[in-house]
């Protein structure tokens, strides 16, 4: 099936999208308040089956970071009392803003947990979209912090909420090119239905 020839402004729209990718490591600027206010606007375009915006994000940065490193290494401790923490007191430093990603799930309602879940996801996806477009980098991690009680109640979240990881932002270290994209051939299967 053909489509219309592309405008040159949706022409770079699609290079910007083909080429976005999660680049590492992550080093200042971060972010500023303009560009947050458009990173942020972009989620709230998320698909969103019932308008619940489920999505939440807390930022974490400057000093808030040395802060969020403590819980990250009291966590593993708590964890393994032979842990030192120290490799997850690194992570909350890692960049210089990190964003905790969380799916406020209203429950029971009529719209299942998971696709709130989900919209939260796509909400992050234009986010890391947003970002891209605005030349900074973006790269969401999970992690076991993610899925612990302590972290959560340390970032203020209730029984709920569901902490979906922390979207790393800032100014990719170093321009490389993104990978290599993938053929998508191999992931797209059409259905032809039983007679």
């Amino acid at each position: 099936m053909s489509h219309p020839p592309m405008s040159p402004e949706q022409r770079h729209a699609m290079d910007l999208l083909l080429t976005r990718h999660s680049p590492w490591p992550l080093v200042e600027p971060a972010p500023d308040a303009a560009a947050l206010d458009l990173v942020f606007a972009a989620a709230m375009r998320a698909p969103d089956h019932g308008q619940l915006r489920p999505w939440r994000f807390v930022l974490v940065r400057g000093d808030a970071r040395l802060v969020l490193g403590q819980v990250f290494a009291r966590a593993a401790r708590a964890r393994d009392p032979y842990d030192d923490g120290e490799r997850f007191r690194a992570k909350a430093v890692a960049a210089p803003l990190l964003v905790a990603l969380v799916a406020q799930v209203k429950a029971p309602h009529k719209v299942p947990e998971s696709e709130q879940v989900l919209a939260t996801g796509a909400a992050v996806m234009n986010m890391l979209n947003a970002l891209h477009i605005l030349g900074y980098g973006g790269f969401w991690a999970t992690g076991v912090n993610a899925y612990d009680d302590n972290v959560k109640a340390a970032l203020g979240l209730g029984a709920g909420d569901r902490l979906l990881g922390f979207l790393y932002m800032g100014t990719p270290k170093d321009r490389l090119q993104p990978p290599e994209r993938q053929d998508a051939a191999g992931f797209v299967r059409e259905w032809v239905p039983q007679s």
